[in-house]
């Protein structure tokens, strides 16, 4: 008779304070690329579009930008303020919202708030 061998337990190190943010993503979308920006984010390249799966801790505040990106995102948990031209407007969860190429704006999130985004990689303007 073949004697039963134990398994060890899996060495599990702790989670960083990043994992520990984005840990509510499924594996396979936390397993994506990490985005290369002001925040976090997995990266999911399609052909002429970023999409990111972002997660931002309570009290985060992106300061006026812009980008050549044309987006469009849900928020899938929490709240996004966005605001453009001065005006301030929430976004809560299954909620949709549109920046346009080139538009500045900012944003600012009073609780933790995941999203998916679409950049949209638009062509120049003639």
């Amino acid at each position: 008779m073949r004697s039963a061998s134990r398994r060890q337990p899996a060495l599990t190190l702790p989670l960083t304070e990043t994992e520990q943010d984005m840990a509510h993503f499924p594996k396979l979308l936390r397993d994506l690329p990490p985005f290369d920006g002001p925040f976090d984010a997995f990266k999911l390249e399609a052909k002429n579009c970023d999409v990111l799966f972002a997660s931002y801790p309570k009290g985060t505040v992106i300061p006026p930008h812009s980008h050549d990106t044309e987006n469009v995102g849900v928020i899938t948990q929490g709240e996004l303020i966005l605001i453009l031209d001065g005006r301030e407007t929430r976004y809560r969860a299954s909620e949709w919202y549109h920046v346009r190429a080139k538009v500045a704006h900012a944003a600012r999130f009073d609780v933790e708030t995941s999203e998916i985004e679409f950049w949209f990689h638009v062509p120049p303007r003639a």
